[in-house]
């Protein structure tokens, strides 16, 4: 690589984050880091809950593909239980940075808050839809996420998670009352902590 184009990829060192699963009631929440090469654009990067689940796929093996440093961090069930969900995504952020093969010189986060990186980050309010870097975070997060909780829907059919991915739909909510809470459910996320009382207490279905 010349001299010059070593400068215009070192000048776009810039890794976008992004986090899938803060909401939902089971799973872990996933984290992704992504320095886009500007000499090798992706087309279509975006909020990953605007894109269908096909393109997504598409563009996640393209991101894997054509980036130049991704990572994946993530913060498991026990860890939001223990720190909080805010914390455990802030440290997910963490680890999916620190997982760089490549040191960013600046981190651009999802959201209005970012955590200590070590380096110059900003938060941006809607940035999946508006920053490449971030939105490509975005799409690999919920990727790997989606795919975990498929997977975990396999191992216990009952819950459905395929479909509504751990969140607190109708659906979700009446498996948990009739079967009980999973090692993977959230202990401290309010309609699981509700289930368990009811467990301790005799008083399940």
């Amino acid at each position: 690589m010349s001299a010059s184009l070593t400068t215009t990829v070192a000048q776009h060192l810039i890794a976008g984050v992004d986090e899938v699963g803060r909401g939902p009631l089971a799973g872990p929440v996933v984290t992704a880091a992504v320095i886009l090469d500007p000499l090798n654009p992706i087309v279509g990067l975006g909020d990953s809950k605007q894109i269908s689940e096909r393109k997504r796929i598409e563009l996640a093996a393209l991101i894997r593909e054509r980036a130049l440093a991704w990572s994946i961090g993530r913060a498991e069930v026990h860890e939001i239980d223990t720190l909080n969900i805010l914390q455990a995504t802030m440290l997910a952020m963490q680890r999916a940075v620190a997982g760089l093969k490549i040191k960013p010189l600046s981190v651009l986060v999802d959201g209005n808050r970012a955590p200590d990186f070590g380096c110059h980050a900003q938060a941006v309010i809607g940035g999946d839809a508006l920053v490449p870097c971030i939105g490509a975070a975005s799409i690999l997060a919920k990727v790997v996420r989606d795919a975990e909780m498929c997977e975990l829907s396999r191992q216990h059919p009952d819950y459905g998670f395929e479909q509504h991915k751990g969140y607190g739909t109708p659906q979700h909510l009446a498996a948990l009352r009739l079967h009980g809470a999973l090692p993977a459910h959230r202990r401290t996320f309010a309609p699981v902590a509700a289930v368990c009382a009811t467990e301790r207490l005799g008083f399940g279905e």
